[in-house]
């Protein structure tokens, strides 16, 4: 990252200057055989060159692939299902084979179901391949079923080269004025945008951490991921093929109008057509890829409605060049480009950033199309951090402690709360759904408290940069989860005497009963809306989503009790109001890390009282030390201002909580001891178990 220049034998090979589009190039006429060659990668990371923290060296994985001069090239199936349903599907595989001119060449190719089990097989002289699959299994979110694609390459009887591809079989459908559908069934977008970077383990990337991350957003619902608003790494595409998990795959942050000085706009007129192509020849074949933007924001001048109007149509025609089963959209935060009917028709799918309010509006202009909202929220909250009074802010209020309430109703002065996308994707099939800002916090864009160092992270995540959930997790999850129920309950119970605090309840449930050291304080329902969502900012929403309390402080026990719609109660949860500091408290899965030198535990530290109260305003430092077939590899509290190094291994707790890292070892198994101190506290030791 980025403009990387490759060199065999110090003689150079090729460039490019995007740090996130997979490339691949042959070096065959550079080595030279019967001697050591040398391969090299020059990067360089110019300043000013990203609105974010873009990593820097060889951040994602370098592969060195050596095959017969009779081959399949990288990215040399294709593969595509032209019909599906329930009981039947048409799978064509078509392959690409180089080296083949003038020669016997023969292509065979196998389906294998989930299982590796053969379903069918074909030979052919030529390159496609078509098959016909009985009661196919779907993949889905909730059902990630995948198949592989084996293409055998044969010359003169012998077996050269052999190609794996896998693919899912699914529908996907737009259907203007009706929504999305997936396999003929309605679905919304319940997604979240992410960058690329992985908090603490910096921007190189990690299987572990990424599969960290969407166990995280499929807990809380989540179903879909945004790219934003770069090329993704192939491992986190095929992680989500995997999981099941949707993705609207992002190519650019910029067009040719400049937001960084060293930006991509410098190199868009030479190198756009090239890598969108790549990225949609990488990742066409993968299922979890739903829909392709061309970039985000990309417009930047508000009086010139035909700014980037040619760029638009210009990357829509290679996405449907290169891919005309996938439709594409964009992240448009001027959303009164979509007023005029040449924008409309430039895209399949309206992507809107923020404006719900604006909704309406715009169907004036784009009658039945469908409305993405591209990027939604941007509700800025630090963990365990609640500021009194609790109420709709909008200002980007800097506060003495340089930290945003938990309260989950600040927001940008472009956004609003989480409540008003809920319901406006709740009302309305035509608006298909949202992608959050953001699934996590990541490094950069320390917004409102930009320039006012020491704030160097995000506050939009719903997750801070410790994959510590912050509240807003539940209020979504509350939504979002539907397979699950939800109960959360906030704030913290320690406060001063005759402090009237807001106490909020997230749940599924359409009422709770709160109690106060066993005193009940009453009944709650959640509002049953009269009639749609106006999408208005100041329409009060958060009453259909929250339950909330106003109550003096005494010091104790809060208790919520969530009740199902014939008042019964469902489940229960509890705040009670901590003691001294008196103990550090270690909790992990209990998941067995594979001793692979990669595999990560993520342990979530907490400081509790002597009868296991968190302490929440317990910022103490803890020191770590790991023994055993592991190492420490990183620890992160979730604190914006935090300037402690995430390398440790040693960091203050947040809010009463942080999370340790710890990294398995490549050449032994058994079991890894994290043990934990920080002066006066009673410390704690984790056995995590390992095996090869």
């Amino acid at each position: 990252m980025s403009h990387a220049t490759v060199y065999v034998n110090d003689k150079e090979i090729y460039s490019w200057p995007n740090g996130y589009v997979p490339v691949h190039l042959d070096i065959t006429d550079a080595v030279v055989p019967g001697r050591t060659n040398t391969l090299a990668v020059r990067l360089e990371n110019l300043p000013e060159s990203s609105r974010w923290y873009p990593g820097a060296g060889l951040y994602r994985n370098v592969h060195l692939i050596t095959t017969d001069p009779v081959h399949i090239p990288v990215w040399g199936t294709r593969v595509t299902t032209p019909e599906v349903s329930a009981s039947s599907a048409t799978v064509r595989v078509e392959t690409t084979v180089d080296g083949a001119e003038g020669r016997s060449v023969e292509v065979v190719t196998t389906i294998l179901d989930k299982d590796g089990k053969e379903i069918q097989s074909a030979s052919r002289p030529g390159m496609t391949a078509e098959f016909t699959i009985v009661d196919p299994l779907l993949w889905s979110p909730a059902e990630p079923n995948l198949y592989k694609a084996v293409s055998e390459v044969f010359e003169g009887g012998k077996k050269v080269d052999e190609y794996v591809t896998a693919f899912g079989i699914r529908k996907a459908e737009f259907i203007d004025g009706k929504g999305f559908f997936l396999n003929d069934k309605p679905m919304k977008f319940n997604g979240v945008c992410m960058h690329h970077d992985m908090g603490p383990l910096g921007a190189a990337v990690s299987v572990p951490a990424l599969r960290h991350q969407i166990e995280i957003l499929k807990d809380m619902g989540c179903n879909a991921i945004r790219t934003s608003h770069n090329c993704p790494a192939p491992e986190l595409v095929n992680l989500c093929d995997e999981m099941g998990m949707m993705m609207m795959v992002e190519a650019f942050d910029e067009w040719k109008s400049e937001k960084c000085e060293n930006g991509y706009h410098r190199y868009f007129d030479e190198w756009a057509e090239k890598d969108l192509s790549a990225m949609i020849r990488a990742f066409r074949n993968n299922p979890s890829v739903i829909l392709w933007s061309t970039g985000n924001e990309v417009c930047r001048v508000k009086d010139d409605p035909t700014e980037g109007l040619a760029e638009a149509k210009f990357l829509t025609e290679i996405c449907h060049r290169e891919d005309p089963t996938r439709p594409v959209t964009v992240g448009m935060h001027m959303w009164y480009r979509f007023l005029s009917k040449e924008w409309v028709d430039a895209f399949d799918v309206i992507g809107i950033n923020y404006h719900p309010w604006k909704f309406h509006e715009l169907r004036e202009t784009v009658g039945d199309r469908l409305i993405l909202g591209a990027e939604s929220g941007s509700t800025l909250s630090s963990r365990g951090v609640y500021h009194l009074p609790a109420v709709k802010q909008r200002d980007m209020t800097l506060n003495p402690d340089r930290q945003c309430s938990s309260f989950d109703l600040e927001s940008t002065r472009w956004s609003n709360t989480p409540d008003c996308d809920l319901a406006m994707h709740e009302d309305y099939p035509w608006a298909i759904g949202q992608f959050v800002w953001t699934g996590f916090d990541y490094l950069g864009e320390p917004t409102p408290y930009e320039g006012d160092w020491p704030n160097h992270s995000s506050m939009f995540g719903i997750v801070d940069l410790a994959s510590i959930p912050k509240d807003r997790f539940y209020l979504f999850r509350s939504v979002w989860n539907t397979a699950d129920h939800t109960l959360h309950l906030l704030p913290h119970w320690n406060w001063s005497s005759g402090e009237v605090v807001p106490v909020y309840v997230y749940t599924d449930s359409p009422s709770a009963e709160l109690f106060l050291n066993g005193k009940s304080l009453g009944v709650k329902a959640k509002r049953v809306p009269a009639a749609k969502t106006k999408g208005d900012r100041e329409e009060d929403v958060e009453s259909r989503f929250r339950l909330r309390w106003d109550v003096p402080f005494e010091e104790g026990e809060l208790m919520a009790v969530s009740l199902n719609g014939n008042g019964s109660p469902v489940d229960t949860a509890f705040v009670r109001t901590a003691g001294r500091p008196y103990e550090i408290r270690l909790e992990y899965d209990e998941r067995r890390l594979k001793a692979d030198g990669e595999d990560l535990a993520y342990v979530t530290v907490s400081i509790v009282d002597s009868r296991g109260n968190l302490c929440p305003k317990a910022d103490v430092p803890v020191t770590f030390e790991v023994t055993g077939p592991g190492s420490f590899r990183a620890c992160a509290n979730g604190d914006p201002t935090c300037l402690e190094p995430f390398q440790g291994p040693a960091m203050h707790a947040f809010s009463g909580r942080l999370t340790a890292i710890v990294q398995s070892s490549a050449d032994a198994a058994g079991k890894i001891y994290l043990h934990a101190t920080s002066p006066g506290l009673r410390d704690a030791t984790l056995v995590i178990r390992t095996r090869f």
